[in-house]
């Protein structure tokens, strides 16, 4: 963005996240008429686990009841929804740009991007199609509101993508497309940004973000992890839930929480949440899912 739009949006997160100030800067009628509307759904911000975790043998990386108890809430996510999405748009933890990137590859590939598994790692499919009209809905809202985009029609699935959604959508029916982080991972900046990408709820799109609530891998299946992460998560939920204006103004201030940078050293997996808090605008959030992986509580969020 521009500095004179970053600005602008700046002012507005607070205010868009509560809905109050939308027709002051001229978006009910634009998105009212952009396109047809279906049931709106939830938006969602889940923990994608480690690695290729619930395809693989990880010889005990994680216990057992801790694996199960992922795979039961993403095995129940169709159910929570009220209504099949027509398409998925993610935003991993694991894809960073300097402007805001969509995958348009009509047959995405899949970007094994771990390191060190063993090999039947590198042969787990999940063969979805993309959604290049999408892709293109998504550059024209974010354009709108001021955002520079880029496209890549190389670009395949991650695992922050391909590993979860491969547990709740096993067929692999549903159209999906990525979209990138902005590099910088400024939390205003990504709050703005799903905001700006909210009227695809009202056209089928389920928008999730993708990452983990705790995300230290030094301090995984440690004490200090364990208690970094409690600390860290009991702040989420109080935050993440709360009315849509504090809730926007913490996350903006996330680095602030008690033992935010011994759960977080780097933010990239906490950025997802900032979009799909943005995008629930004055939609509550509220705890779907909370247990222990890697010794260290993790948690997902939806919202409306």
């Amino acid at each position: 963005m521009t500095a004179e739009n970053e600005r602008l949006t700046r002012r507005e997160v607070v205010a868009l996240a509560s809905g109050s100030a939308l027709a002051a800067v001229g978006l009910e009628a634009n998105e009212a008429s952009a396109a047809p509307k279906s049931p709106r759904l939830p938006v969602i911000y889940l923990p994608h686990g480690g690695g290729p975790w619930p395809f693989v043998d990880l010889g005990g990386l994680f216990a057992r009841s801790e694996t199960a108890r992922l795979r039961e809430y993403l095995e129940g996510l169709p159910a929570s929804l009220g209504s099949k999405p027509s398409a998925l748009l993610v935003v991993s933890a694991h894809w960073e740009e300097p402007v805001p990137t969509v995958m348009t590859a009509p047959r995405p590939s899949i970007f094994y991007d771990y390191y060190g598994f063993p090999p039947e790692s590198y042969s787990i499919q999940w063969p979805a199609a993309g959604d290049p009209g999408l892709a293109s809905r998504v550059r024209q809202l974010l354009q709108t509101h001021g955002f520079s985009t880029a496209e890549d029609k190389n670009r395949g699935f991650d695992h922050g993508t391909f590993i979860p959604l491969k547990v709740s959508f096993p067929q692999a029916e549903i159209p999906t497309i990525q979209l990138s982080l902005q590099q910088g991972l400024d939390p205003a900046t990504h709050l703005a940004l799903g905001s700006a990408l909210a009227p695809l709820r009202d056209q089928g799109v389920l928008i999730v973000g993708s990452g983990m609530s705790f995300h230290n891998l030094r301090s995984f299946g440690r004490p200090a992890g364990t208690r970094a992460a409690a600390t860290f998560d009991e702040w989420l939920r109080d935050s993440a839930t709360t009315d849509p204006e504090t809730r926007a103004k913490r996350l903006v201030g996330w680095a602030s929480a008690p033992l935010a940078r011994q759960a977080h050293p780097r933010e990239e997996h906490l950025l997802p949440l900032m979009v799909v808090a943005g995008a629930a605008r004055a939609d509550k959030g509220r705890l779907e899912f909370s247990n222990e992986f890697g010794r260290a509580k993790i948690s997902a969020f939806h919202f409306g």
